[in-house]
């Protein structure tokens, strides 16, 4: 054993959606380190894609589209099977956020997030199926990485319902997405991230000392935290790791302690 039959990525191949900025791009960068052969990355905004993919180098391609509906889905997949007839790893990282008061919290802030962070997971990882598998074998699995996250493990403070709703409805997705697919020997597993700088976490990109407070390590993610998670899930070392969630968080919801504690002397 040693460290590249447990973390290599050579000779795979891997669509990142949203992977031109943010926990998108810290997983790209993982999987480079790692030795990827190629990974595609898929945005909305075609300048910021290039200039991604130029900055990262040739082993990573930009998609520009719009992955929300169903007809983006359908594009992107023809888009991708133009180019290969396998696909080793699908992380769906590609997500949406609304905030608004309750009492005015508008159907549309409902339906963009619950379709983008729930929907296109679930069909974007059907519609690849015949690549998947493909790709995948009971000695090399294929994997499908779900970027779920913290709000979906425990209420926070911002009146984002539909975002934490889809991301506890995404989580639950994936033990059972996992649950099926496993036969097939593609792997489903997801990475729960806590606060992380990017353009959806902009408290933790903008203020990051004030962030790492609340936070039990004491920083705000990086791209070694998140890229390092992805390339155990995505290489052998994660081959038995099916249907979990990975909580990538500092502590957030396992180690913080709540506000009053009492010591087992009966003090505060």
């Amino acid at each position: 054993m040693n460290l590249e039959d447990l973390f290599s990525l050579k000779g795979r191949v891997a669509l990142v959606t949203g992977g031109s900025r943010g926990i998108g791009r810290m997983i790209v960068e993982g999987f480079l380190a790692a030795g990827i052969e190629r990974v595609y990355i898929t945005a909305r905004k075609e300048d910021e894609l290039n200039a991604t993919a130029d900055e990262l180098g040739e082993k990573v391609i930009g998609i520009q589209g719009d992955i929300s509906t169903l007809e983006g889905c359908d594009q992107l997949v023809a888009a991708i099977c133009d180019k290969e007839d396998r696909l080793d790893i699908l992380v769906n990282n590609a997500g949406a956020a609304w905030g608004a008061d309750y009492t005015e919290f508008p159907e549309a802030g409902w339906d963009k997030v619950m379709d983008l962070n729930v929907k296109t997971p679930f069909f974007l990882t059907q519609k690849l199926h015949t690549l998947l598998t493909a790709a995948a074998s009971a000695d090399r699995p294929a994997k499908v990485i779900n970027i779920t996250s913290v709000d979906g493990q425990r209420v926070n403070p911002w009146e984002t319902y539909s975002y934490q709703a889809s991301k506890a409805a995404l989580i639950h997705l994936t033990r059972r997405m996992a649950a099926r697919l496993v036969k097939d020997h593609i792997y489903v597993s997801s990475i729960a991230p806590g606060a992380f700088p990017s353009n959806m976490n902009r408290v933790a990109r903008d203020m990051e000392d004030e962030s790492a407070k609340g936070i039990p390590s004491k920083r705000v993610g990086d791209a070694f935290d998140m890229g390092g998670s992805a390339v155990y899930l995505a290489s052998r070392a994660g081959d038995y790791t099916i249907g979990e969630t990975l909580t990538v968080d500092g502590g957030i919801v396992n180690a913080h302690l709540p506000t009053h504690f009492a010591d087992p002397a009966g003090g505060r």
